[in-house]
């Protein structure tokens, strides 16, 4: 894979073993500035390896490794003051206030204090936290916490923000705040880099994802590309009891330029076209079949298997 120049991100035949286990194997990717960049995969994929090693927390067992142009072997102090993350798990410090959280950070970045207290006042504008600098973590929901997680990394003013299932456990008001947020961010310039399970949410906020399984890129892409890629803009899913339904559902789409495959008591039937679909809708109606776009669902799950892994 040829990487261009001037990326955020550089990957070429990256490589990480833990013993013999091979968390990442061998993926190349190229993130421009300024883009929004996915990392999607089950559960023991390797995502969050490679988050590791493009914040300088992991070395790479083997390959090429560039962030901001710079090598995080040779480079890690000026890659880490450029990088805000966001992690998954709750990191805020409960006896200090929402601001004194974004304060004491500051530090870490040696901002200076009249600095550090206007962009703690821009940031708390930004994420709508203004009327509760004074709470302490414990009296904010979970969603505020998530909130302030990202104003903390963001008081550095990375070039590259880097997110863990940003919005992991939240409701659905939350998690389109914050993602008006992030995009709003993207427009500032900021490239964001992030991993989720939230298929939407990589639609929503993804110029480009890669699909990881078992260590290996085995899908990239925009999200509608993949899509219409692997699966076909349109999928016809039907309940199936028996072999009789399942019959009935083949022969129906027999010849056609279906793609038909089937997983438990559902039958998946996708197509380019939805009037490729519809003729069967009406001989299937006993089945209660349901025509809808396909997603990035789809594809995750085409690519990545239906059944459970081990690690999930």
């Amino acid at each position: 894979m040829m990487v261009g120049a001037g990326s955020a991100v550089e990957a070429v035949d990256l490589v990480k073993h833990f013993g013999p286990i091979r968390a990442v194997d061998g993926i190349s990717c190229d993130v421009p500035y300024g883009v929004s960049f996915g990392f999607l995969g089950p559960n023991g994929a390797g995502k969050t390896t490679v988050m590791r090693m493009i914040c300088c927390l992991s070395v790479p067992t083997r390959g090429t490794l560039r962030v901001l142009g710079m090598d995080p072997a040779e480079d890690a102090r000026k890659i880490k003051a450029n990088i805000g993350v966001v992690p998954q798990c709750n990191s805020l410090d409960e006896d200090l206030t929402v601001q004194e959280n974004l304060i004491l950070f500051s530090r870490y970045h040696s901002i200076p204090s009249a600095e550090a207290k206007r962009r703690t006042g821009e940031l708390l504008d930004f994420i709508e936290l203004a009327d509760r600098r004074h709470a302490r973590v414990p009296e904010l929901s979970g969603g505020m916490q998530r909130r302030l997680l990202i104003a903390r990394a963001l008081i550095n003013k990375p070039r590259i923000l880097v997110l863990d299932e940003p919005t992991t456990g939240l409701d659905p008001q939350v998690r389109h705040l914050i993602w008006r947020r992030l995009r709003a961010l993207k427009r500032q310039g900021i490239t964001l880099l992030l991993t989720t399970h939230y298929m939407a949410e990589a639609e929503n906020l993804c110029d480009e994802i890669v699909i990881m399984n078992r260590g290996k890129v085995i899908g990239t892409g925009a999200p509608r590309d993949l899509v219409r890629r692997h699966i076909g803009r349109f999928t016809l899913e039907v309940p199936v009891n028996g072999g009789t339904a399942e019959r009935e559902v083949r022969a129906g789409f027999d010849g056609s330029s279906c793609r038909i495959e089937r997983f438990g008591d559902r039958m998946y039937v996708h197509a380019d076209r939805s009037e490729t679909l519809t003729g069967g809708i009406e001989a299937l109606a006993g089945y209660e079949p349901v025509l809808r776009p396909s997603t990035l669902e789809d594809v995750f799950l085409k690519l990545t298997g239906r059944e459970l892994s081990q690690d999930a």
